[in-house]
């Protein structure tokens, strides 16, 4: 089962999608729109050219665990996602993915130009990642 990870942001979302086993992270890209629906339009087309059968959309919450204006707009999102797709969302929390991709891409050597240009991809893979290493271990 292909799973879809999304890192919704007001510019830049970034999309990891598993290899077709679902164990693995596969394809990355970010997708660069500003309106709700015209990302929401883009992951469609992205899940279904790939086959997602799961979105996993970053649930941004506050680091003391309360929600903020980031996590309403990713609920939010998810209702868009679910009426464009047709899928099932997982809302996963975030804490500190993009914290966690700069750092990799500063050890990685990327400058602040060229980690602007990955991050959120880098940032949907973390997700990826921890969403199917939870699934994992609760098969």
């Amino acid at each position: 089962m292909r799973i879809m990870a999304i890192d919704y942001g007001d510019a830049h979302t970034g999309i990891a999608i598993s290899d077709p086993t679902g164990f693995l992270a596969g394809f990355t890209t970010v997708i660069t729109a500003y309106r709700p629906e015209a990302v929401a339009e883009q992951v469609a087309a992205l899940a279904r050219e790939h086959g997602a059968e799961e979105l996993v959309l970053g649930h941004p919450i506050n680091m003391d665990g309360t929600r903020g204006p980031r996590a309403e707009k990713a609920e939010a999102m998810a209702e868009l996602l679910k009426e464009a797709t047709g899928l099932p969302v997982v809302l996963w929390d975030e804490r500190r993915t993009t914290i966690d991709a700069h750092q990799i891409l500063m050890t990685g050597g990327k400058n602040a130009k060229q980690r602007k240009k990955v991050v959120d991809a880098v940032a949907a893979s973390l997700i990826l990642e921890g969403y199917l290493t939870y699934k994992k271990s609760h098969l």
